[in-house]
């Protein structure tokens, strides 16, 4: 930590000037970007000079430079100085400019333009978008009189420029007259649009299309589109995924110069490259990864001397080493930002060449990398590391399962005493990451397995053991320490940034965890939650609590501004460990072999790879959410009265939301749907009581329930319920009542009775 700054009593900003070398000239550029950067960020307020030495982490060494930078914003005129304290300037005009990011629910968050203007994005209430879609330029009328912990509430008033020309949909619908109509996600159910069909092609109810916008009309008119080319049938499941890369704009084929670019670097690592490069291929490295990964991107090695001390060594592939800045290859993987990640498919940011061959540390093969090499005391603190560049030869690919099952005794490797320090090393970091504030949820992950043409097979639970937390601790550990240095440096870097929650949503979250029967407080301490979170995941519902805290948290991004990490609780984090698959990892290994890092550049890429990560996991969802689906309707034609049991997640006056746990599915009840009573909720206790029999749902119920429909167009399921399992509150129905119950569920089954729809999350 830099020395605290001891300011002197004074009623005007000091003014000292000193002369520069060339060095001193280029640390003064960038401490002045990264101040400018500061104040005109998300949260800034008034700070003493003091406060900006602990806030951006400025070395005593550059006290004198830090002086004379704050002293230029002054007589820019982006600060002003007064009662001891840096304050910004800032005007807020009438009508903003900026992009609008619209949530599928309807309502949407602007990004200013010139984001001095605004310390928060601007909230959109969703009769407020005026028609404008997901990635419109529009301008805005900032309401100054209403605000609330969301940030400042506008509304548009004119949409500047379009974000796409074109949309993916699916034929919902054919009129006599041959009219077609189109359900399109990203308008949602509730716009209707017509399609003019291309000549010789025949539509079909099901079918997926790419239409261009001919007219986007208006809440109350309908949105007209042109056929553009056809994608496939909504029952072909290989269409699944094709479909998603054109719906949300993601870059499929690699242009031929990337290829060949590619290409040009053989398959193997030439001893040319290995000149200048710390060797490290006698040393006991290894991977582990998941079964189905081909793109390994990082290597661990670990020993302990005879004091009890950890010499960790983290090694990456060193991708900057081929992808050179300005290359064709460079600025496909800028564009793609990052590889996603489809059930039984990987869409690359790199072309196969470089991402599952020659960056990809392959066992017993020879491999550039760049490694951290860490020292650590017994209890886990770091003491001293080190970066350079190398070249290892790693000793053995693991699967997650292959490490497991050599901790546990059930498979004899070589590598056992090293797994087993792993384990050690990784208990203590995992101590030291509780004692500061950051939470473990240490949820299990669904995963869909598929065939070969995109066919859901079954699903496998993958629980987070502790290989993969040793993994994880070691990984967050290198982020860290190359986080520290680079910001020490003196050098711009994107960080990775996690902002504190609103005390609205943390309000919010604790009366929901109160239904669940955890008690809270209103603003819960990492202690609490983690005590919370360490009792539900043992039960039922854990993993929806886990979710709906996630949920209620800010996303975290990318941003030059560091305001630290809260969810890890830390104030220097960035990504550094996955550069194969993630292009701001390729930017800060630059960054630390020389690339000196430009603020404009450096926002540009952070925003960027934000809003590439943003539709990769929008991509990635529909598509699970779609083959979850598919397997749901092949056990329904199996078996058409099978009942699952879930657990009730949300109660509202007209219904409920549950959880199907077999699938990790999110399904819905309207209240008129749920059997033959009359039911009355109970708003102090979030409950639904029946007046007749007193049945009572709230959250952490379990019941049971009946798939009586899908709809894939709209990605929608209707339920019937069957009977109450057990409540939160552990009341057991009577054997006559649970019989009565399943015998009305069979009526549904039989009779199709229709369910309101629910938009897709």
């Amino acid at each position: 930590m830099p020395k605290k700054v001891t300011e002197k009593k004074t009623k005007k900003s000091p003014s000292k000037t000193y002369s520069r070398t060339p060095k001193e000239e280029k640390l003064f550029q960038n401490l002045q970007k990264t101040v400018e950067q500061c104040i005109a960020g998300k949260g800034f307020v008034p700070a003493t000079v003091s406060d900006f030495h602990q806030k951006l982490q400025i070395p005593a060494q550059h006290t004198a430079v830090f002086q004379e930078v704050l002293d230029t914003v002054v007589k820019k005129g982006g600060l002003e100085f007064s009662q001891g304290k840096y304050s910004a300037k800032k005007v807020h005009p009438g009508v903003i400019s900026g992009v609008i990011r619209v949530h599928p629910r309807g309502f949407g968050f602007v990004q200013p333009d010139d984001p001095s203007l605004y310390d928060q994005d601007i909230f959109i209430p969703r009769h407020f978008t005026q028609n404008a879609v997901d990635g419109d330029k529009v301008e805005v009328v900032v309401d100054t009189l209403s605000f609330s912990e969301k940030g400042p509430e506008g509304k548009v008033v004119t949409i500047l420029e379009r974000g796409r020309t074109h949309m993916a949909g699916i034929v919902k619908s054919i009129y006599a007259n041959g009219e077609i109509h189109a359900y399109v996600p990203l308008l949602g159910v509730s716009q209707d649009v017509v399609v003019e069909s291309a000549e010789g092609k025949p539509l079909h109810v099901g079918d997926r299309i790419i239409m261009e916008v001919v007219d986007w009309g208006d809440k109350k008119n309908v949105t007209t589109a042109r056929m553009s080319h056809y994608l496939g049938h909504i029952s072909d499941a290989a269409c699944d995924i094709p479909a998603a890369i054109e719906e949300y704009e993601l870059r499929a084929d690699f242009p031929t110069r990337v290829l060949e670019e590619a290409k040009d670097f053989g398959d193997k690592v030439s001893k040319k490259d290995l000149e200048g490069r710390e060797d490290l291929r006698e040393l006991e490295c290894f991977t582990i990864d998941p079964d189905t990964a081909k793109d390994y991107d990082d290597a661990l090695s670990l020993s302990k001397d005879k004091n009890g001390h950890y010499f960790l060594g983290v090694h990456i592939a060193d991708v900057s080493h081929y992808v050179s800045k300005g290359t064709a290859l460079d600025q496909e993987a800028c564009r793609r930002g990052n590889s996603t990640y489809f059930p039984g498919f990987c869409l690359p940011m790199l072309p196969h060449e470089l991402s599952s061959n020659l960056c990809s540390l392959r066992e017993k093969v020879n491999r550039l990398t760049v490694s951290v090499h860490m020292h650590f005391d017994g209890e886990g603190t770091l003491l001293d590391y080190r970066l350079g560049r190398s070249v290892i030869k790693s000793k053995k690919r693991l699967t997650y399962n292959d490490a497991k099952q050599i901790l546990d005794g059930k498979k004899k490797s070589s590598l056992a005493p090293t797994l087993d320090l792993m384990v050690e090393l990784c208990l203590q970091l995992k101590k030291k990451r509780y004692e500061r504030g950051s939470i473990e949820f240490a949820m299990p992950e669904l995963v869909i397995q598929v065939n070969e043409v995109g066919v859901p097979m079954g699903t496998v639970t993958v629980h987070y053991d502790i290989t993969h937390q040793l993994v994880e601790e070691f990984m967050l550990k290198a982020n860290e320490v190359v986080a520290s240095h680079l910001s020490n440096e003196g050098k711009i870097l994107p960080f990775r940034i996690h902002e504190v929650p609103s005390s609205e949503n943390m309000r919010d979250f604790a009366l929901l965890a109160g239904a669940f029967g955890f008690q809270i407080s209103e603003n819960p301490t990492s202690n609490e939650l983690q005590k919370l979170f360490d009792e539900a995941l043992e039960t039922s519902y854990g993993q929806y609590l886990a979710t709906a805290y996630i949920r209620r948290m800010r996303l975290a991004i990318y941003s030059p501004e560091n305001i630290g990490h809260y969810g890890l609780g830390l104030t220097h984090y960035c990504h550094f460990t996955s550069p194969i698959r993630r292009y701001i990892d390729l930017v800060i290994h630059r960054l630390l072999f020389g690339d000196s890092g430009d603020l404009t550049q450096i926002s540009f890429i952070a925003s960027q790879c934000s809003e590439q990560e943003r539709l990769s996991a929008k991509a990635e969802n529909s598509v699970i959410l779609l083959k979850k689906l598919r397997l749901l309707d092949q056990v329904r034609k199996a078996d058409p009265a099978k009942v699952y049991e879930v657990v009730i997640t949300r109660v509202r006056n007209f219904g409920f939301f549950f959880e199907v746990l077999d699938f990790m599915l999110e399904g819905f009840l309207h209240v008129s749907e749920i059997g033959d009573d009359f039911y009355v909720f109970e708003e102090a206790s979030l409950k639904l009581v029946g007046r007749r029999h007193g049945d009572t749902f709230c959250a952490g119920s379990r019941i049971q329930v009946a798939l009586t429909d899908i709809d894939f167009i709209t990605m929608e399921t209707k339920w019937a319920s069957a009977e109450i399992v057990e409540s939160n509150e552990q009341v057991k129905k009577k054997p006559a009542r649970k019989k009565e119950r399943s015998s009305r569920a069979k009526d549904f089954l039989k009779k199709k009775p229709t369910f309101n729809k629910r938009k897709r999350k």
